[in-house]
């Protein structure tokens, strides 16, 4: 089932388009395999009477059964979950009848972790827990190539931080410092001093009486 493309900006490009690895359809084909082949078996083994043919048709109804919620439905929740990168936002959804979808943006992605158990190593498949600003992480299971994915999205990280830079915050402004006192000025000696009397007398000796 393809993604569908309303979901997307006008502007926006997708990069990567992944559903979990192919191992998610291989039980649920399985599946599917041993209840055709029960089927087919109780079908030539029993006798053709009306006792076989109750046989069948109960052998049949729990075939049925087993191949729709073990079978038939697994695969459907495999192709209808979608990991879609593009060079704006994370696009995680999934669900049948129900669909749920998440967005996180590639601005508000502050770590990206990968977990890889030995057999999913050798498949190349892991999964990738994504964190984002707000305490906030989507988990994708069973990831194709999680290695390159998570290098990928590594690379469109940085992309977008250097065309989309955060805008600094707006610091609230405080309150205006106290003007710092004058210095002292020194007064200089004699300056503002009442200047003694100059006396009238001539110099020279007191004259007698």
């Amino acid at each position: 089932m393809a993604f569908p493309d309303e979901v997307l900006t006008d502007e926006e490009e997708v990069v990567l388009h992944l559903h979990p690895h192919a191992k998610a359809a291989v039980a649920p084909i399985v599946v599917l395999l041993v209840a055709l082949a029960a089927v087919i078996l109780v079908w030539v083994m029993l006798p053709p009477n009306t006792g076989g043919l109750i046989g069948v048709c109960v052998v049949g109804a729990v075939a049925l059964f087993v191949g729709v919620t073990r079978g038939v439905w697994p695969l459907l929740v495999w192709r209808t979950t979608h990991y879609v990168f593009t060079d704006e936002r994370i696009l995680l959804q999934d669900g049948v009848v129900a669909r749920e979808r998440r967005d996180l943006p590639l601005n508000r992605v502050n770590d990206h972790v990968t977990h890889q158990s030995l057999f999913e190593r050798m498949l190349g498949c892991g999964t990738l827990t994504v964190d984002s600003i707000g305490e906030q992480s989507a988990v994708m299971a069973s990831v194709p190539k999680v290695r390159q994915v998570q290098t990928t999205l590594y690379e469109l990280i940085e992309i977008d931080r250097e065309l989309r830079p955060d805008d600094e915050e707006d610091e609230e402004p405080g309150p205006e410092p106290a003007p710092a006192p004058e210095p002292p000025v020194a007064r200089q000696r004699g300056v503002g001093r009442r200047s003694p009397r100059r006396s009238l007398r001539p110099a020279g000796p007191r004259p007698r009486r």
